[in-house]
């Protein structure tokens, strides 16, 4: 990144040799791979063991920890890879000094792409602290886009329940709520991580730097606020959809209520007149029947007249 190579790819015995130079030199190497621990052993030694067991653990968490000189920091940026979830974020772990950047991922990360196309275009950052106030602007692009597409999902949503509410609509409201908490659980740490850079006493970070981690910081700060407003929003969709499904249930429990205390009555008559005894009225009357129905009729006219005068529907 610096230097008369500033811009340049680097390769081979080159990396090992500059990393030790003075110019500013960026590493980026793949995590959890056998050559990286070896090379990372090999050629940074001399740099804290505890920093070195962060670089390469298994499981990290946002976290900033300023070791001597240096700064070691570990972030994670939103999965823009193909087939990926957003919210399965990657985790990126760097130890940031002034002459050097060592830079580890697992996976892809677009931001750390980008960051790369700049430079090499020659309008990157050209100091350790301009490096990670870019990272960090870059990650937060991603971050705030998810942000974006779970605003607007939740607005689909809230106008598909007041519109035409559905049962099936429960599981997407439920997905995209567990997506917000799973997120929020991620950037909150980094919110205040960053906010701990922007304190540090680290001498490669300009007044500049630390005007850019601030805003970075600022943009993490409305980012966590608005999801908690989307997680609310969600839990009262989800409420919402609950007592509107309630609802259309006990209306239809309570007109099915009302057609059998209709039709109660009638089924007792029905029942004893279809006794086969002798000795049942109009029996051998052939107008029997006409007048059975019309007193069913009756009852049925004079129930449903009942129940409209009590306001039972």
């Amino acid at each position: 990144m610096g230097g008369e190579r500033a811009g340049q790819n680097l390769a081979g015995d080159d990396i090992a040799r500059l990393v030790q130079a003075p110019d500013l030199v960026w590493v980026h190497m793949r995590a959890y791979s056998a050559e990286t621990r070896a090379w990372i052993r090999a050629n940074l030694s001399y740099l804290d063991r505890h920093a070195l067991d962060a670089l390469l653990a298994d499981e990290t968490r946002p976290r900033v920890s300023e070791i001597g000189n240096g700064v070691l920091i570990i972030l994670r940026g939103v999965n823009t890879n193909k087939g990926a979830e957003p919210d399965d974020m990657v985790s990126i772990r760097l130890w940031v000094d002034e002459n050097r950047i060592i830079s580890l991922s697992k996976r892809p990360l677009g931001s750390v792409g980008e960051l790369r196309r700049q430079i090499q275009e020659g309008g990157g950052p050209v100091s350790a602290g301009g490096f990670v106030a870019a990272l960090i602007e870059l990650l937060n692009v991603r971050i705030e886009g998810f942000r974006h597409d779970l605003d607007e999902e939740t607005d689909r949503l809230e106008q598909l329940v007041i519109e035409a509410p559905d049962q099936e609509q429960r599981r997407p409201i439920m997905e995209k709520r567990l997506q917000t908490i799973i997120f929020r659980r991620y950037i909150t740490p980094q919110r205040d991580e960053v906010a701990h850079l922007t304190r540090g006493k680290l001498s490669f970070l300009t007044e500049e730097d630390r005007r850019h981690l601030l805003e970075s910081h600022q943009n993490l700060i409305r980012v966590v606020e608005d999801l908690d407003a989307i997680r609310e929003r969600l839990q009262i969709l989800k409420d919402e959809l609950a007592s509107i499904m309630g609802d259309r249930l006990n209306r239809n429990m309570y007109l099915l209520s009302i057609i059998a205390a209709l039709f109660l009555p009638l089924g007792f008559l029905t029942g004893m007149f279809g006794i086969n005894l002798a000795g049942m009225p109009g029996a051998n009357d052939p107008a029997a029947f006409w007048i059975f129905a019309a007193v069913l009729i009756f009852i049925t006219a004079f129930q449903f007249l009942m129940f409209r005068l009590l306001k039972w529907f």
